[in-house]
């Protein structure tokens, strides 16, 4: 019992695995991709996409989605899921604390930064901010 009270949304710890594949992608391919990962999903914004995948990156790349985690897990040093979710919650936290979306729900603005659901983001911005985003937002909204 006490478990789930000290970890709500059974967060588990990040295992390392080792992939053989990583390191069959070559240097200049790696950064060619990771350029143009950075592109798509951080400066164009499509972290907000709520049904945007690894494989439907690597399509737009023209690659495989080996290759998309290979340089994922090297370069980011994570995953797809966690990469998107913590772009996700970042854009969540400036929203949150902007006087501009206060008439917005906490699950509106999770939609709006493109998680699927209620428990996705409550769960993702836990794991990342170790506070709940109603608690977030009502310290972080008090004060302004």
């Amino acid at each position: 019992m006490t478990e789930k009270k000290n970890n709500p949304y059974n967060i588990k710890e990040k295992q390392e695995k080792s992939a053989a594949y990583r390191s069959l992608i070559r240097a200049e391919l790696a950064d060619e991709l990771y350029d143009k990962i950075l592109n798509i999903i951080i400066i164009g914004k499509r972290y907000r996409d709520k049904d945007f995948s690894a494989k439907e990156l690597a399509k737009e790349l023209n690659t495989n989605t080996r290759y998309i985690s290979a340089v994922i897990n090297s370069r980011f040093n994570t995953n797809f899921s966690c990469l998107v979710n913590e772009y996700r919650v970042k854009e969540a936290l400036h929203r949150m604390t902007d006087k501009r979306y206060t008439d917005m729900t906490i699950e509106e603005i999770g939609t709006l930064v493109g998680f699927a659901n209620r428990q996705s983001f409550y769960a993702s911005f836990y794991r990342i901010m170790g506070v709940t985003p109603n608690n977030y937002r009502k310290k972080h909204l008090a004060g302004k």
